[in-house]
């Protein structure tokens, strides 16, 4: 591929025991996942440290997740059936999806040549039960597959305190593939996806009923962990203002959510003279019910998509052109925790058409290639948008290679998840946005490939204007509190380099090494969640016999300059300042799968974070600003301690 392409397949999915998208892609150079909240774990794939908002996923190559769907959806993007999952970084990598600024996931479902069957059970700690089941079978004129699965595993409190920094959840998935080869002359895929999730944070346990039926009292102790409070039963305003005593139950300091989404995805294709049509369409549905510390909020947001394209030779040349439409929207209603209804408060309606071109080409005996993009999208609330990228392969000998990309993207913001979920204790938003964000990109990456060795060094510059920036802390000349939804005036700008290698070092052995560095420039409180400028990767694949597989990894992470991201309004529940600064921390993981039935049905035992690492045992997720408000969003570390499991797989 002319732009640069990580690649993981199912192999990567079993070695890492990932369950979902983001345990697959998370602890890579230029890729993580980002923790935005401790008592709901709000988490996204963040693609060169930027915000995860601007990452896109897809199925198939058919985007159909919101913010929405994203904020907690990823946690249950099945990855059993799938061929592999590729990410493209940097904006513009999509043709058909402008909003990717950051860069794509795309996850590509695998279609069966044979009959096969897979059953996998674990457990774990934490109450961890995982139950995984894939079925498949070709007929002839096609194939089919179905999946299914269930999750569970129970809230954690590391400290004592009462309150969890792992969000528990219980989740079920279901999934299905249909592979056709002759429908009216198009070879044909089509998937379906339906998921049912209930998580919740803050107080413990599973009765979620009674948690927000409890809104009185101190069923918590606040002097417990690292910094805390020396009383139990509140804290002390930084500010001298006196004793704040907590007073709202576990309904007050929880937050659970119930999510439910459907979708349905298809596309085909089928020779047309001398090219190849493509036509693609999808829809997708998620239901989310929640209840944020004695708020409520339901809505429900819906995303469709329809695209028709055309590949055909021009000369010594390719030309794609096509053009896609792309729906969003959201209806929500809720009351907010002084009582006062909110219905309809963030709600939103996107409609974008979009035309699109693709030129490639190649130069110098074909030791150039070029791939030239733009797309024109007729956005029902911004207007006009014009994306363009330039990708160029370079292949200096057969084995070593250099790309170029540079390009442009957009994204129309939303409001709920942008950034904090604190619009819930306002009246009303005021939506000063006027223009859409928007991002341009520029990266390098140099490749080496060669009798077992493989390393790709990458430089990624990324800018972003137009930042959306939410403010739920505003009170008009009434006294009410309302959201301020609006642009930052200065830019976001973040640069970063990193490099992956790996040797196969002896037969059944292969070592990887990685590293990445990031330089941020913004004005502080643009991004609100720490990220690590420097993190090093170091992890090892042996099979020192036919059916044994050894697998470890040691992610070790940066000092964090917090005071950049966070400012200096921060305050433990002591009433001493947060650090500025975040230790670094190592990340231990390791895993043996050992096949007592040859490729029929293996054991294994893995441990993930050894060393047992875990920040709120050095610094809490709970901060004060200095008039004593309280918030769960100070993160720069693993909210989870050493995580044991073990189980069987069995494969037909």
């Amino acid at each position: 591929a002319i732009i640069k392409t990580e690649v993981f397949d199912q192999n990567t999915v079993n070695k890492l025991h990932a369950v979902n998208i983001n345990e697959v892609l998370d602890k890579n150079p230029g890729i993580s996942v980002q923790t935005e909240c401790s008592i709901c774990n709000v988490r996204n794939i963040s693609l060169n440290n930027l915000p995860g908002r601007f990452t896109t996923l897809m199925i198939d190559g058919i985007p159909l997740f919101s913010s929405l769907s994203s904020a907690y959806g990823l946690d249950s993007v099945s990855v059993r059936g799938i061929e592999r999952i590729e990410v493209s970084r940097g904006a513009g990598t999509s043709l058909i999806a402008p909003e990717a600024m950051a860069g794509a996931v795309n996850i590509v479902t695998r279609r069966p040549v044979d009959r096969e069957m897979e059953l996998l059970a674990d457990a774990g700690s934490f109450g961890w039960i995982n139950l995984q089941a894939y079925a498949a079978t070709p007929f002839s004129g096609g194939a089919f597959a179905a999946s299914g699965s269930y999750q569970r595993h129970r809230s954690i409190d590391a400290v004592g305190n009462g309150i969890s920094q792992y969000t528990g959840f219980e989740r079920y998935i279901l999934g299905g593939a249909v592979f056709l080869d002759d429908v009216a002359g198009f070879d044909v895929r089509i998937r379906a996806d339906w998921i049912d999730e209930k998580r919740g944070g803050g107080a413990l346990g599973t009765d979620y009923d009674a948690i927000q039926a409890d809104t009185t009292g101190n069923p918590f102790d606040f002097s417990k962990g690292p910094y805390a409070s020396s009383s139990p039963d509140g804290w002390f305003a930084p500010d001298g203002s006196g004793f704040i005593s907590y007073d709202s139950g576990r309904g007050g300091f929880s937050e659970i959510i119930f999510t439910k989404r459907f979708q349905i995805l298809g596309s085909g294709e089928q020779a047309v003279g001398t090219g190849t049509v493509r036509l693609a369409a999808g829809y997708a549905r998620n239901k989310q019910d929640s209840f944020y510390e004695l708020s409520t909020y339901d809505a429900i947001g819906n995303q469709a998509y329809a695209e028709a394209s055309y590949r055909l030779p021009l000369g010594a040349a390719k030309l794609t052109i096509g053009a896609n439409w792309r729906f969003e929207d959201l209806s929500s209603t809720g009351v907010n925790s002084l009582g006062a209804i909110n219905n309809g408060l963030d709600d939103y309606r996107y409609s974008v058409p979009g035309i699109f071109a693709q030129l490639y080409t190649t130069a110098a005996d074909d030791a150039l290639e070029f791939n030239l993009s733009g797309r024109l999208d007729f956005h029902n609330v911004f207007g006009t948008i014009f994306s363009p990228r330039a990708n160029m392969l370079w292949h200096h000998t057969d084995s070593l290679s250099s790309r170029f990309a540079i390009g442009r993207g957009f994204r129309a913001p939303t409001s709920f998840f942008e950034q904090d979920h604190g619009i819930l204790d306002t009246e009303y938003v005021l939506r000063l946005i006027e223009k859409p964000e928007r991002s341009t990109n520029a990266s390098y990456a140099l490749n080496y490939s060669r009798d077992g060795w493989a390393a790709t060094a990458s430089y990624n510059y990324n800018r972003i204007t137009n930042l959306a920036i939410l403010d739920p802390s505003q009170i008009d000349a009434d006294g009410r509190p309302f959201t301020l939804f609006t642009s930052a005036t200065t830019p976001v700008t973040i640069q970063g380099i990193d490099f992956n290698g790996s040797v196969r070092a002896a037969p059944g052995l292969t070592l990887a090494v990685g590293a990445e560095k990031y330089w941020f420039d913004f004005q502080t409180g643009l991004l609100p969640f720490a990220r690590p400028d420097l993190r090093l990767f170091f992890s090892t694949d042996y099979d020192p016999i036919p059916d044994l597989h050894l697998f470890t990894r040691l992610v070790w992470t940066g000092k964090q300059d917090l005071e950049k991201f966070h400012g200096t309004d921060r305050f433990n529940l002591d009433g001493s300042p947060k650090p500025l600064t975040a230790p670094s921390f190592v990340s231990w993981d390791a895993r043996i799968e050992y096949f007592f039935l040859p490729d029929k049905a293996a054991a294994y035992v893995g441990v993930d974070n050894i060393t047992n690492y875990n920040q709120a045992k050095r610094d809490g997720f709970l901060w004060l600003d200095s008039a004593g408000g309280i918030d769960v969003t100070h993160i720069w570390g693993p909210n989870r301690g050493r995580f044991v499991y073990a189980g069987i797989r069995l494969s037909y």
